[in-house]
């Protein structure tokens, strides 16, 4: 195996973490929507020691991306710049709602900033949806890997279907999560019974959203790649019929394997690609044509080895640490 496999492998392992940890800081953020002050406070709690940690897995998987496939990066953000921008937006505004929601005790206040997480979990949601399918449906590049393309070119049916079953995937995530870290059996069973409804309503979106891709892309072209996408389907099954019956933790524990196998579907499909052009498949960058040379490739694999499970293992201590569930008392944001 390649250096050029073994850095396609390690960026779905970022990604997968990314969207697996992310996905319920997002779907928290979502599940304030509606909710009382006092109730909002509890879930801000839920992920206040960890939703920054969580974010470096994003920019872990960035910077991963920008040393291998540097290429791959600067075609990226110039397909994807409205996107990414309107995006970081999102991201400051949240960053920002957690740091100073908590400084004033005024309603209006606080209402505010929990607008701020609100928004800023949504977005971003929504569009990294519309980014993972246009990523496989294909741009318009063209022979000199420049995108020839419009921002309105990224917003087709199959991307915003793809988004909204983003947005409804990380919400049912959140929702489980947080049926974990709450305290007050009440709310904990009201969270159950939303994480139902939506997981519900995220299969059928997923069946809607498979139906498009497999018509506008070749996801299903690879046997494996329906095999993975079939093991994320009831893996979310599960977590519907966990959550439905009263198992928080099976049921995290089951959305966090459909996200899982979802993402290393997506990458299995799209190998050995990184971008797929919509103008010719020759033009389309690839882990070969888009790489950095193997000196580069080396060296962060030698850095990669000795930091990654230093990351890791600070991580997990850090949720261990954090693992008591959150009461009405105990609200510090």
């Amino acid at each position: 195996m390649d250096l050029n496999i073994v850095w396609f492998i390690l960026i779905t392992v970022l990604f997968t973490g990314f969207f697996i940890l992310e996905g319920f800081d997002y779907g928290v953020g979502m599940m304030m929507i509606g909710r009382p002050k006092n109730e909002r406070s509890q879930f801000v709690r839920a992920i206040g020691p960890v939703w920054d940690g969580n974010e470096v897995w994003m920019i872990t998987a960035g910077g991963a991306t920008f040393a291998a496939f540097p290429h791959v990066y600067a075609t990226m953000f110039s397909t994807f710049y409205l996107a990414l921008f309107l995006m970081l937006l999102a991201l400051i505004m949240r960053g920002v709602a957690f740091e100073l929601r908590g400084k004033l005790q005024y309603s209006d206040w606080i209402n505010f900033w929990d607008f701020g997480i609100m928004f800023g979990s949504l977005v971003p949601a929504l569009l990294w949806g519309v980014a993972v399918v246009n990523l496989l449906r294909g741009l318009p590049i063209n022979y000199e890997m420049h995108y020839v393309g419009t921002f309105f070119d990224l917003l087709n049916p199959c991307a915003l279907v793809g988004g909204i079953f983003f947005v409804l995937l990380f919400a049912f995530h959140g929702a489980n999560f947080l049926a974990l870290k709450i305290a007050d059996k009440a709310l904990v069973e009201d969270l159950q019974r939303k994480a139902t409804c939506l997981g519900i309503t995220t299969l059928i979106i997923y069946v809607m959203f498979a139906a498009v891709a497999a018509v506008d892309t070749d996801i299903l072209a690879k046997l494996s790649t329906v095999i993975f996408l079939g093991i994320s389907i009831g893996a979310l099954i599960a977590s519907c019929a966990a959550a439905h019956a009263g198992n928080a933790c099976k049921a995290f524990i089951s959305s966090t394997l459909g996200i899982a196998f979802l993402t290393i579907g997506f990458f299995n499909a799209l190998f050995p690609r990184l971008m797929v052009s919509s103008i010719s498949p020759e033009w389309s960058l690839n882990i070969y044509n888009a790489a950095s040379t193997p000196h580069t490739l080396t060296l962060m694999t030698i850095a990669a080895l000795i930091f990654v499970p230093i990351v890791l293992i600070y991580q997990a201590w850090s949720y261990k640490i954090f693992k008591e569930r959150v009461t009405a008392s105990d609200v510090h944001y």
